[in-house]
């Protein structure tokens, strides 16, 4: 850590911030860690995304595709690739869920997300540059599920066999998920990643953050991934409301395909973050996540109805019934 702290400082010295007043800004789930600092009258923040754990590379594409396209992410003021360190355009601090829970209108908040994924799909042409979120890569993100929330609920290691039945059930159903259009997908679009930039207008109202894993795959994800957040309870009829408002800004779009690929993708997300929660807690010692699980479960069983995801259902109807569906014990000291 001190070697890092010495690599900052030098980095910040090189680009003429190290005199700059610096104050810590929370962290999020990932090995990034930020700084805000300020000089006279000017603003930015520093991440510092450790490689090989992180890779700002992939920041820097992505936030430079998304203002191409008139939406806003930050501006990249230096880089140190290298080393894994940015100066970056500040945001403030209004984030979506500062924002909510000051007593920001909901429903414009959501709809403004939702113009941004509606601006998103229309305007977004794949050149190959993002790498695709295919069916190898979904099906192997639920297995963080099976290898950190199932034994840390039930003791003991998931069986080989019933990993295998639970990974054919997933490539089952997933088939279903690609029945709609491919765009960008963000991945984490949700509360704690959109920004309210008030001096700004329009889509480029609502700033955009952590993006940088962002690969190309149904259009269905982020919608689901902002309406079934992990994070919080969206209320049932904005839910309704903005997928409505999608629908409508793509006519030809099938609405029957569209939300067979929204349950899927929407079950997917729910069990990879079941997997994700339970190893920030014991292997990261960050135990805060666990208390979105019941949540989480919630979103995942509502999925789970839709017949497109029967082989999954039946899986954990078999494996893992509903009295297993719980809340690990931290093994985290807070």
């Amino acid at each position: 850590m001190h070697n890092r702290k010495t690599l900052a400082n030098k980095f910040l010295c090189r680009v003429k911030w190290q005199n700059g007043e610096r104050t810590h800004l929370a962290g999020d789930a990932s090995n990034r860690r930020y700084e805000r600092i300020r000089k006279k009258n000017e603003c930015a923040v520093f991440m510092d995304a450790p490689p090989p754990l992180e890779d700002v590379s992939a920041f820097i594409t992505i936030a430079n595709l998304l203002r191409g396209l008139g939406l806003s992410a930050p501006n990249i003021f230096e880089a140190d690739t290298t080393a894994g360190f940015l100066l970056i355009e500040d945001f403030g601090d209004a984030t979506y869920t500062e924002r909510l829970l000051a007593g920001s209108d909901e429903v414009e908040l959501y709809k403004l997300a939702t113009n941004v994924l509606i601006h998103l799909h229309r305007t977004y042409q794949n050149d190959g540059t993002v790498p695709a979120y295919d069916n190898d890569l979904l099906v192997q993100e639920t297995q963080l599920c099976v290898d950190w929330y199932m034994p840390a609920v039930l003791g003991i290691d998931t069986p080989d066999l019933e990993k295998a039945a639970f990974f054919d059930a997933w490539r089952t159903s997933l088939k279903r998920a690609r029945e709609v259009p491919s765009s960008i997908v963000l991945r984490d679009f949700h509360v704690d990643n959109l920004m309210y930039l008030k001096n700004k207008t329009g889509i480029a109202a609502c700033g955009l953050l952590d993006f940088q894993d962002a690969v190309t795959g149904p259009v269905s994800y982020d919608l689901v991934s902002l309406l079934e957040d992990a994070r919080r309870d969206v209320p049932a009829n904005i839910s309704r409301q903005m997928l409505s408002q999608y629908l409508s800004a793509f006519p030809t779009l099938n609405p029957d395909k569209f939300a067979s690929s929204y349950a899927i993708l929407g079950a997917q997300r729910c069990t990879k973050i079941l997997g994700i929660f339970t190893r920030l807690d014991r292997r990261d010692g960050k135990p805060q996540y666990l208390k979105h699980i019941a949540r989480v479960w919630r979103w995942l069983e509502s999925d789970l109805r839709h017949p497109a995801l029967t082989p999954v259902r039946t899986w954990f109807d078999d494996y893992f019934p509903k009295k297993y569906r719980i809340t690990p014990a931290s093994v985290t000291r807070e």
